[in-house]
């Protein structure tokens, strides 16, 4: 398909080259669209079950470490740890939840959000050296969250600098005038989902697991069918004239790219977005694995910056919630990103865990089931055992 839209003879009319850059933008507009729809709905499915779930789980402990594996839990089952945020601070609203509680389950939600850019970087199996690039470049953001996590997570428990923070900076914040963005992401996807879960539990009148199934298995062929044609198109249009202008920036440097994670995320209101978009750049070779490391962490501090903002018209305690996550993010990059040796940690093993598994491709499943679902499912289930003798 590419080959046919991006191979030009030698000499081409200026209306032919037109046509040309008018038809590879339609065909790169489409495949974009599909893959964010094919998202959307992946996280639509496992909200229509995990939901309701997700709001028990957070109100069944006061255990910090357990507090910790649910947010990572909730925030995998439901897709998004905008949504776990928005539980969490609803609870702390209420009075359900304190802030020091809440604060474990913020950190987990920052590492279950990651399950999407594993998800992603599947697609690309049947292809070795891509997938293992791809595979490197999502699984570098769970090392860097595990890395953050194991290093605030007792420091916050010891010395409650977060939740001191946190508190402090919601006193001089609180009544400021909220912000609310326009999601053109949402707008372009949310209607089509919704027409699709209504047929599929209305229309059909299916129960919500089989609504679930359906839409898991169409979202995950989406995102497959998507990205196998976006990952050709992107090599052959933008690796050979390297000319568009978000890959020109994040390869401008650190701090380029990093700003370049910000904008985007606070512009599409989603972390998962943008980085499961850099995937494919990464398994392309487009994006080096290091670059796209710096404009992760800018995404890191988007998706916060936009939950803060949504949440000044709020209560201290909504403000200090979302305070916590913007700190915490903040936090690990200052501590890890700025020494090279600490910097090269999530990413030589991320590097790591690529090799074995494009050697053994069953280990990527195995990862991703193990630290998003089982490992946090066992300490939950403990938890409940002790606490039911």
């Amino acid at each position: 398909m590419t080959d046919l839209v991006t191979s030009q003879p030698s000499e081409t009319s200026p209306s032919a080259r037109m046509a040309s850059l008018l038809l590879n933008f339609l065909i790169l507009l489409g495949l974009l669209y599909i893959f964010l729809l094919s998202i959307a709905l992946f996280g639509a499915a496992f909200k229509l079950v995990g939901k309701e779930f997700s709001q028990h789980l957070i109100a069944t402990t006061s255990n910090p470490v357990v507090g910790l594996m649910i947010g990572l839990l909730a925030t995998s089952l439901i897709q998004s740890s905008s949504s776990t945020t928005s539980i969490v601070v609803g609870m702390v609203s209420g009075g359900a939840l304190t802030v020091a509680g809440a604060i474990p389950i913020i950190m987990g939600a920052n590492m279950g959000t990651t399950v999407t850019n594993t998800l992603v970087a599947m697609t690309s199996m049947n292809r070795r050296t891509e997938f293992q690039r791809a595979f490197a470049g999502a699984t570098m953001h769970d090392f860097f969250n595990l890395m953050a996590i194991a290093i605030l997570f007792p420091l916050e428990q010891a010395t409650h600098f977060l939740e001191t923070s946190a508190t402090w900076l919601s006193t001089q914040l609180v009544g400021t005038e909220g912000t609310k963005f326009p999601n053109p992401i949402k707008a372009a996807t949310k209607p089509v989902v919704h027409q699709v879960q209504d047929w599929l539990t209305d229309g059909l009148g299916l129960s919500n697991g089989v609504a679930t199934t359906i839409m898991v298995v169409v979202a995950l062929a989406g995102i497959f069918f998507a990205l196998t044609f976006l990952t050709k198109f992107l090599k052959s249009v933008v690796l050979g004239k390297a000319e568009g202008a978000f890959t020109k920036r994040l390869n401008g440097g650190w701090f380029s790219a990093m700003s370049m994670g910000l904008l985007v995320t606070v512009g599409v209101q989603s972390s998962s977005i943008t980085t499961s978009l850099m995937v494919p750049l990464i398994g392309a070779g487009i994006v080096p694995l290091e670059t796209a490391f710096a404009a992760t962490l800018g995404a890191n501090i988007g998706t916060t910056i936009t939950a803060l903002l949504a949440s000044l018209t709020g209560t201290p305690q909504a403000v200090t919630v979302a305070l916590v996550h913007l700190l915490f993010n903040i936090s690990g990059i200052l501590i890890i990103y700025p020494i090279r040796t600490i910097r090269n940690i999530p990413l030589r093993l991320a590097r790591g865990l690529a090799s074995k598994t494009a050697e053994k491709k069953y280990f990527a499943f195995l990862y991703m089931i193990g630290i998003f679902f089982i490992m946090p499912l066992i300490f939950v289930l403990i938890d409940k055992a002790l606490r039911a003798g």
